[in-house]
C-alpha cells in the first residue's frame, strides 16, 4: 500500500508539474496565467496572494526537520516525502486552478522571433531545473526511493552531500532554473509579474531555511561548499 501511495503521489506531480510549464508559459493547457474570467483588481490581487502563501506555507513548514519529527509521530517514514509531494502537488494545483488574471501587460515582445527565443529560455529553465532533481536522487526527492525500500524491507540510505555538474557552479541550480522559467515571457502581464515575483520571494526565504538546514546536516562540509559556489548566480561571489 506504501509503494502504491508513493506511485500515486508521484504520477499526481507529474501531471501537475507538466499542466504547471503550460500555465506559466501560456502552451496547450486551458487555463493559463493570463486566461480566466475578469475579477476587480483588489480581488484578484487579493486571491493571488493567498494562494501563493499558501503553497508557500505548505511547501516550506512540511519540509522542516522539526515538523517531519512531528509528523512521522502519525505518518509512516516510508511515505513521509510521498505525503509531502502529494499535498505540494495539491497546494501548487489549487494555485493552477483558482488563480486570478490580471491582463494589464507590463512589457510585450513586438518581434516573433524574438519572443520564440524567450519562450524557448524559458522552457530551457523548466528542463534545467528537472535535470538539477536527477543529478541529485530525483526518485528520493520525490519520494520513490523511499517507497521502493521499505517495500524490499532494505532501510533507506542516509543521506551523502553530492555536487555534481550544474551543483559545481550554483548551490541551487533547481531554483535557478524555476527563477529562469517565472521571469522568461514574451509577454509579461501584471499577473504573470506577481506570479514571478512571489515565487522568487518564496524561493529566496526557501534557501536562507533549507541551508539552514543543510548546515545543521552536514556541518563543516556544507559550510566550505557556501564559501566556495554562489548561490543562484554563477558569475557573481555568494555572500
Amino acid at each position: 500500500m506504501s509503494f502504491l501511495y508513493g506511485i500515486a503521489a508521484y504520477a499526481i506531480f507529474s501531471v501537475t508539474f507538466l499542466y504547471a510549464i503550460g500555465f506559466v508559459d501560456g502552451l496547450l493547457v486551458p487555463k493559463t496565467i493570463d486566461t480566466g474570467d475578469a475579477t476587480p483588481l483588489a480581488e484578484a490581487i487579493g486571491t493571488n496572494i493567498a494562494l501563493l502563501a499558501l503553497f508557500a506555507i505548505q511547501h516550506s513548514v512540511m519540509a522542516r526537520p522539526q515538523f517531519k519529527r512531528w509528523w512521522t509521530q502519525f505518518v509512516p517514514k516510508s511515505i513521509e516525502r510521498s505525503t509531502y509531494v502529494l499535498l505540494a502537488s495539491l497546494a501548487l494545483a489549487l494555485l493552477l486552478w483558482q488563480w486570478q488574471p490580471i491582463p494589464a501587460v507590463v512589457w510585450e515582445i513586438g518581434d516573433p522571433r524574438i519572443a520564440a527565443v524567450v519562450t524557448g529560455l524559458s522552457l530551457a529553465g523548466w528542463l534545467f531545473a528537472l535535470t538539477s532533481t536527477f543529478l541529485i536522487n530525483h526518485f528520493e526527492l520525490f519520494g520513490l526511493h523511499q517507497v521502493t525500500s521499505n517495500l524490499a524491507g532494505r532501510p533507506t540510505p542516509a543521506p551523502h552531500f553530492l555536487t555534481p555538474l550544474f551543483y559545481k557552479v550554483v548551490r541551487h541550480p533547481l531554483y535557478l532554473g524555476l527563477i529562469v522559467a517565472f521571469w522568461a515571457a514574451p509577454t509579461m502581464t501584471v499577473g504573470h509579474l506577481l506570479f514571478a515575483a512571489g515565487m522568487t520571494a518564496y524561493i529566496l526565504v526557501g534557501i536562507a531555511l533549507e541551508e539552514r538546514d543543510l548546515i545543521d546536516l552536514f556541518g563543516e562540509e556544507y559550510r566550505r561548499y557556501k564559501d566556495r559556489v554562489p548561490m543562484l548566480i554563477p558569475w557573481r561571489k555568494s555572500v
